[in-house]
Formats: C-alpha cells, structure tokens, sequence
C-alpha cells in the first residue's frame, strides 16, 4: 500500500548521477493499481476542532480531512519532481525534453502556487535526454484502461533504463513522459498508478508514478490535475459506464479535479482545506441552533491572491448536514486560477466522506437549474451558472437551507446571509 513521502529539504543539483547505480529490489508481488483503486493507510493525527470537519473513511481518496493519509506526500512548502523522458526503438522522436518539459512548466508550478497562495511550491528537475526503453512503443499496448502485466512491465522496465542517471531518492514525485509521436502512445493513458507493493531503487520506495502519454501541446492543465492525485484528491468527473455521454455533471467547471479543461479551475475550498493552504481562521462553521437561524459571512473571493503574506479573510463556508456530509460555500471570482471563469457569485456543493473517487463525492447545487452559460467554452453548460449572483437568494434542495448574497464590497467579498 501506498505511505507519504515526506516533504523536507532535498539535496540541489537536479539528481542526475554521473554514476551507474543498480536496481535495489526485484518487483516482488507488483500490482499497479489505477487512481480509482481503494487506497487507505495510517493518519498523521491532527488538531482539528471544527465540528464542520468530516472524517476521513476508507473511500478511496476520501473527502474526510480531520487526518492526514501519510502514504500520500502532503504539498507543503515544497516538493521535488524528477521528469524521465523515454523514447522507443521503433520511432525517432520529433521533439526535445526541453520543448517537452515547457508543456508543463512552469505552468504547472504556477498553478498549484496561486492555488495555494504561495504555501507550497512544485519544483521540477527534467531530464536532458531522452532515455530509450528496450521494447518497440506498440508492444506494450498502451491504453486508459491497460492491461497489468502490460502496464507493470512498461513500468519496471522505465525505472530499470533511468536508473543509471537518476538518482531516485532525491524525489518526491515521479514522472514518466513517453515520446508523444511514438506510434504505440495513446494519450488517453495519462493517469497516476499506485502500487500494491512499492518498487525499489537507489534505496528508496516508489509508491506511486505518474504516467505521461499526452500529445503534443497537451491537454491544458493535465500535469496539474494528475499531480492532484498525488495529493489524495480525488476524480470528481462522472465516467458513463459505456465512455460515452457527459463526464462532467458533478462539478462541471469548478474545480480541477473535475476537469482539466474547466473555465474556473482553481481546486475547492474543501480542497485547500484538506491540503492545509486553508487553516480553521479562514472557515466558518456555521452550526444552527434553532429554525431561522442567520449567519452573515463576508466571503473573499477564493482564488484572489494573498494580502500582506497570508491569504486573508473567510473563504470557506461549512454546514454540516449529517454524519459523513457537508454543504460547502466559497465565492468564485474572474481571477487567479478562475480568471476565465463563466460566471461570478457564491458557490454551493455537497461533500461527502464515504463516496470514493470517480463516484460523485463532490457534487455542485446548481442555483439556476433551469438556464446553463457559454455553451461551447464551458465542460458542461447546465452548471457554468450554477452560482448564486448578488441580490440572489436560493434554497438548497433536501437542506433547508437558504443562501442569499446581500451585496459585494468594493475589495470585491461577498456578503452572504445562511438561513437554517
């Protein structure tokens, strides 16, 4: 099962060895699993007095945070990403790491600081040159839905050509980017894969890779949301049974682990909650006493950058409306991560604690569920205007609870009044 790789002070000079090093360990028992697999293990305990806190379950990157799950790397401050770049015997490749690498960053870096509000930093170390894997591209037989023997010998044989030049235990995040002309590559393969029992190498265990397999340009924002996983956040797209049909009636454009594509991108308050780049000073727990109870919050747009070094004001409204849920309420605004965002206002969703990734364990309350926005920009159009606007006033449906947006201040908050 999968452990957290802790975040520390990590040796400079990108890690690439002149050196010849051996592969520690055989792949005893390997089985890859896919990111929508069942991953649970020990908790960092934390203080968390919050009675809005859901705790985390066994569901597959559960949406509980009153623990820290320590077979995953928490992004805080930093971390060390090495990029291995592999090419194939059967196709010359057209393109270069570097032309490769700037894909991804510093984009991608860039993301996750402005989602963080310069808590934690992402910081690549890419590789010079491309690293040849010993089998043609088709014979592994690359697919979303790969075979495991297929994956696991693509896998072993990967870090068995990059051991010699990289030095592994200088990393906290693998990733593996394949020649995207390569004829056997198909894009749609990009996933992060977790082991059942880690590899091995230069000392160091291998908990989880990240397999690259885009075209080139890529897909915006895909490095991003494959690295969310890492961080034991979950997929909140709907997969059809059939791939065919709307992936995206959960959270539509709001978040990134939604979709990569979405117009307001920035990740969840919830999210930045249980990442630690929200701390108990930027939540209000609203807990109700009685029928008609008010509560006025003033909320910070959530994507807005830091004032004075921290990120300033409630961003996060939390209810709790039973045992393994919640209603969360952040405003979403035209800026940051969300500066192509469709709409503006207040934002509402259901979290639940028991519901494992892929499955819905995010899902968007639509404040206009009889109008939809910028169809042909937006991942899905019935919910890109799903936030509730200024002099606007909604009842969540099944909760009881109305959510009215009183005005919107001159700094760009929002006034927003919950009736319970």
């Amino acid at each position: 099962m999968e452990r957290q790789l802790p975040s520390r002070d990590l040796p400079r000079g990108g890690g690439w060895s002149p050196h010849t090093r051996r592969l520690a360990a055989a792949f005893t028992s390997l089985a890859a699993l896919a990111a929508t697999s069942l991953v649970a293990g020990p908790a960092i305990a934390e203080s968390q007095p919050s009675p809005c806190v859901l705790e985390r379950t066994a569901a597959h990157h559960s949406e509980g945070l009153d623990t820290w799950n320590d077979h995953y790397p928490r992004p805080e401050r930093h971390l060390d990403a090495v990029m291995i770049f592999l090419s194939f015997p059967d196709s010359e490749p057209r393109t270069t790491p570097r032309e490769l690498t700037a894909d991804y960053f510093p984009a991608t870096s860039q993301f996750f600081e402005r989602a963080s509000y310069g808590r934690f930093a992402l910081r690549p170390h890419p590789g010079r040159q491309w690293v040849e894997m010993p089998q043609d591209s088709v014979s592994y037989e690359i697919e979303r839905d790969w075979a495991p023997e297929r994956r696991t010998g693509y896998l072993r044989d990967a870090i068995a050509v990059a051991d010699p030049s990289v030095d592994f235990g200088q990393y906290d995040i693998v990733y593996l980017v394949a020649d995207p002309h390569a004829p056997g590559v198909d894009s749609d393969a990009t996933k992060v894969v977790n082991f059942d029992r880690p590899m091995r190498a230069d000392g160091t265990d291998i908990r989880r890779i990240v397999t690259v397999f885009e075209q080139h340009p890529p897909d915006r924002n895909v490095l991003a949301h494959e690295t969310g996983h890492v961080f034991d956040l979950p997929d909140l797209y709907n997969r059809p049974v059939d791939g065919k049909g709307d992936w995206d009636t959960h959270v539509g454009d709001w978040d990134l682990m939604g979709s990569q594509f979405g117009l307001a991108p920035d990740l969840f308050g919830w999210h930045k909650w249980k990442l630690g780049w929200l701390d108990t000073r930027q939540v209000a727990c609203v807990e109700s006493v009685g029928v008609g109870d008010t509560t006025l919050v003033t909320l910070q747009p959530l994507a807005a950058p830091p004032t004075r070094g921290h990120t300033g004001g409630t961003r996060l409204i939390v209810l709790r409306t039973g045992k393994n849920s919640v209603l969360a309420i952040e405003a979403r605004a035209a800026v940051g991560n969300d500066r192509t965002t469709c709409s503006e206002g207040v934002l509402i969703y259901r979290v639940r604690n028991q519901t494992a990734s892929g499955a819905g364990p995010v899902e968007v309350v639509d404040a206009h569920p009889d109008t939809e926005a910028c169809r042909g920009g937006s991942v899905y159009a019935p919910l890109a205007d799903a936030p509730v606007r200024v002099g606007e006033s909604f009842t969540v449906p099944g909760e009881g609870v109305r959510v009215q947006v009183m005005d919107r201040t001159g700094s760009g908050a929002w006034t927003v009044k919950i009736t319970t």
